[in-house]
């Protein structure tokens, strides 16, 4: 008589999915809706439990800054606003808002779609906002490097710098 493994019941022989070598099993790792991902839900916990949350809140629970602090830096400084307007760090938004974030001069512009209080993971923050950001143009020429320490550059190099900027190197001055 073969050892039975503690998965399986008394006087029954392991089968697929019950747990015998090599079987994966079942996953109790939560019951999602069909076609859902279970890491791809928010946890219970991480959703508001009102109708409104705090915007610094909610940009840093959706991984758009940091950390809450840096969140509230960036309205104190102007660059959140909540429906074309300039938003307070404590300004409460809802679902179907729109959060725009200036970052490194470009902004993005998000639509709520679920209001978090806690932080999440990238794909489960995901979920609660819509990205409506225009793509961030390519710089269009290069620009010249210089090597470290090669000094200054001469007439010529520089008049190649003018030219590569669309200046004229006559105008200096």
């Amino acid at each position: 008589m073969s050892a039975l493994s503690p998965h399986t019941a008394p006087g029954s022989r392991p089968g697929p999915g019950d747990g015998g070598a090599g079987d994966a099993g079942p996953s109790d790792h939560g019951a999602g809706a069909p076609g859902a991902t279970p890491s791809a839900l928010p946890p219970p916990g991480a959703l508001a439990p009102g109708g409104d949350v705090r915007v610094d809140t909610w940009l840093w629970a959706v991984r758009q800054t940091k950390s809450r602090s840096q969140a509230t830096a960036a309205a104190r400084a102007g660059h959140v606003r909540v429906n074309g307007e300039p938003a307070k760090a404590s300004q409460k938004i809802h679902v179907g808002d729109e959060v725009r974030l200036r970052v490194e001069g470009f902004d993005r512009i998000l639509e709520v779609r679920a209001l978090l209080v806690k932080r999440v993971g990238a794909p489960q923050a995901r979920l609660c906002y819509v990205d409506h950001s225009p793509r961030h143009p390519r710089p269009v020429g290069g620009f010249a490097l210089r090597d470290r320490g090669a000094g200054r550059p001469t007439k010529r190099e520089r008049r190649d710098l003018d030219r590569l900027r669309g200046r004229d190197s006559r105008e200096h001055g």
